[in-house]
């Protein structure tokens, strides 16, 4: 790395980029949080699941929708509605403008979203809800340039998902050895990762763990827990995927954390809560910003303006998030992630399921995400 810790690079972004707050550091840690949600997303995008994937959706419990929990990212069952084409000159593209080119006249009026897929400033919302009721949930996504407009591609998603992905980041204050809220969020995370899905965990005596999946006559399933996630995820049973959500987490260090051979209680807690739980590596995020935001050659530099403008202390929409980004930006670090996929699977540490690689994950979402969801879930 050029900087010899994420610490140092921090201090470098809250110099030279966020020197007009109140507290720079902290405006600093808060968008490096921003970033990895960005390569989480882009990374989904680069494995094909962009199109089955929600943002910030609120996910019921199991067996108690009472309860729902704000998620970064969903993956669910998704069958295409329409693919369409819109011209530069009907910017922006609104759900209305869209619910009429797909001929959607069922759709009720009042369960349209007041959103913009595409504004006229080029600002893009990611996975973009259009339409949302108790019976269907439709998203749109930006598509290929097509002369004088775009392809848009409207999908139809079944509410609950296949998989659900978390970041957990937390910064070091000044004068502090650990960030206050560490274990706070640790906890908030392993609740959620514990509570969504109808596969539960539970821990016998001599510490091994088990899956306990409830059956429709009142039973219940046990089998040792990775033997479990691997009979559902080679299912076609609705019994055991109806509700079954793999849970994924993805950390980064910055003094908290540790590393991912070197456990804190923070990184154990997770751990033992998720499925799968990644560790995003500091020599990854520094590369990230590096060749993106801070030395950029002339392919990437829209990631970078857009990343500036966001941060200028002027007031305005920020055009560099996981949810809406400047069209420049997104181009730019789609192509990044073209280009260095191979390398970016390399910035991740599985840190569990134990002696398990990013392969084996992308298999488990890929099976998921091709099952016949339409008959399983009749």
């Amino acid at each position: 790395m050029a900087y010899e810790s994420i610490d140092a690079l921090q201090n470098v972004l809250a110099r030279d980029v966020f020197h007009y707050t109140r507290d720079s550091k902290k405006a600093a840690g808060r968008a490096l949080g921003t970033l990895v949600e960005i390569i989480n997303f882009y990374l989904l995008k680069a494995w094909g699941h962009e199109r089955r994937t929600a943002i910030e959706r609120r996910i019921p419990e199991y067996a108690n929708s009472d309860l729902t929990h704000n998620v970064e990212f969903t993956l669910h069952p998704a069958h295409n509605i329409a693919t369409i084409e819109l011209e530069e000159s009907e910017l922006p593209f609104t759900p209305r403008k869209i619910r009429r080119k797909i001929g959607k006249d069922s759709w009720d009026l009042k369960n349209i979203k007041n959103t913009q897929l595409l504004s006229r400033t080029r600002l893009l919302r990611n996975s973009c809800t259009i339409y949302e009721s108790e019976e269907e949930l439709a998203i749109a996504y930006l598509g290929n340039r097509t002369g004088d407009g775009w392809e848009i591609s409207v999908q139809g998603f079944h509410i609950h998902p296949f998989a659900l992905f978390e970041c957990k980041r937390v910064g070091v204050e000044e004068g502090m050895k650990k960030g206050p809220q560490t274990i706070e969020k640790a906890k908030q995370g392993a609740y959620v990762a514990r509570s969504v899905s109808s596969l539960q965990k539970i821990r016998k005596a001599d510490g091994s763990v088990y899956g306990v999946l409830p059956m429709p006559n009142n039973g219940l399933e046990i089998k040792p827990y990775d033997e479990f996630i691997q009979a559902i995820v080679n299912s076609e049973d609705q019994d055991l995927l109806s509700r079954f959500i793999l849970t994924v987490g993805i950390v980064s260090n910055h003094g908290n954390w540790f590393t991912s051979d070197d456990h804190n209680k923070e990184l154990r807690v997770l751990a033992q809560s998720y499925d799968w739980l990644l560790f995003l590596t500091d020599a990854g995020l520094v590369r990230f910003i590096e060749d993106l935001l801070l030395e950029p050659h002339g392919d990437y530099r829209g990631a970078r303006e857009a990343f500036l403008n966001s941060y200028s202390g002027a007031r305005g929409k920020n055009r560099f998030t996981k949810v809406t980004i400047h069209l420049e930006a997104d181009k730019a670090i789609q192509r990044y992630f073209e280009e260095h996929l191979a390398e970016i699977e390399g910035w991740f540490n599985i840190v569990s399921p134990v002696d398990m690689s990013i392969g084996g994950l992308k298999s488990e979402l890929n099976a998921l995400a091709n099952k016949d969801w339409e008959t399983i879930l009749k």
